[in-house]
C-alpha cells in the first residue's frame, strides 16, 4: 500500500514537501519517530509534514529521525515564507475564467456566472487520487474559515459518479459543496493533472491556480482569499465615500 501511494504521487508529478529540502536521506522506509520515541507510520508522517506544522530533524549517530511540531510562532514563520506553488498549466493568471453551468451532488443548480463579486474557490478531484484526499482535512479547515463568509464560495469538482462519492463521503469529510460526474467540466479546461486548486476573483478573472499536492498550496489559497477580500473591502470603501 506505501509503495502503491508512492509511485501514485510520483505519477501524479504533484509532490513538492518542504521537509525534503535537508533531509534528502528520508526515505517512505526511514524510521521517523515524534518526541515520545513512538514510531510515526509513513502515511501519517507525510499528512503531518504536508500541514506546514511539523518538521523533522535527523538524530545524531543515528539513521532515525524525529517528528515535532512547530510552535505558533514558529508556525507563521513558516508560512510567511512558503514560496508560491508553481502555477497549473490549465489556466492563465488574470485570464477571464470561463463559466460553467450544472448542479451539485445535492441537485442544487450551480451557474458560476450567477456569482458575480464573489470569490470562487475551486478543486478538481477523484476518489482514487492519494494526493487529492490527503489535502482534504486542511481544504476543510480552509472551508470552516469563510463558513459564515458569503462573499467566498467552495466547490470541489469531482470526476466520479454520485453514488460512488456518497459512498466515499460516508468516512471522509469534505466540507466544499461537491459537484459529482464533473469530468465534462474538467475536460472544459482540459485539466489532466490532481488536485487542481483555482481561485476565481470578484471580476470573473483566474487570480490563482495550481495543481499537484504542495505543503504551499492551502497558506497560499487563504493568502489570496483574503487579499482579494481586502482589495473588495477597499474598493466598496472608496465607491461609499464618492
Amino acid at each position: 500500500m506505501r509503495k502503491l501511494l508512492l509511485t501514485t504521487l510520483i505519477i501524479f508529478g504533484c509532490v513538492s514537501l518542504s521537509f525534503a529540502q535537508k533531509e534528502s536521506a528520508i526515505t517512505e522506509n526511514s524510521v521517523v519517530k515524534d518526541t515520545t520515541g513512538s514510531v510515526v507510520p509513513y502515511d501519517i508522517w507525510t499528512h503531518l509534514m504536508l500541514t506546514g506544522r511539523y518538521k523533522i530533524k535527523s538524530q545524531k549517530d543515528s539513521p532515525e529521525f524525529v517528528i515535532y511540531r512547530l510552535s505558533d510562532e514558529e508556525y507563521e514563520k513558516v508560512l510567511e515564507n512558503l514560496p508560491k506553488p508553481p502555477e497549473s498549466k490549465f489556466f492563465r493568471t488574470g485570464g477571464k475564467f470561463v463559466h460553467f453551468k450544472t448542479t451539485d451532488i445535492n441537485d442544487n443548480k450551480v451557474n458560476t456566472k450567477d456569482l458575480a463579486g464573489k470569490i470562487i474557490v475551486l478543486n478538481f478531484w477523484f476518489i482514487n487520487c492519494p494526493p487529492c484526499r490527503m489535502e482534504m482535512p486542511e481544504l476543510n479547515k480552509l472551508s470552516d474559515t469563510y463558513k459564515s463568509d458569503s462573499s467566498v464560495v467552495f466547490f470541489a469538482i469531482a470526476l466520479d459518479k454520485k453514488y460512488d462519492i456518497e459512498q466515499f463521503l460516508k468516512n471522509t469529510r469534505f466540507e466544499y459543496t461537491i459537484i459529482d460526474n464533473g469530468r465534462f467540466i474538467a475536460d472544459q479546461y482540459n485539466i489532466t493533472s490532481y488536485p487542481t486548486n483555482v481561485i476565481i476573483d470578484q471580476n470573473a478573472k483566474v487570480y490563482f491556480h495550481s495543481s499537484g499536492l504542495s505543503t504551499s498550496t492551502v497558506p497560499w489559497l487563504k493568502k489570496s482569499i483574503d487579499k482579494l477580500k481586502s482589495s473588495g473591502e477597499k474598493k466598496d470603501a472608496t465607491a461609499k465615500t464618492e
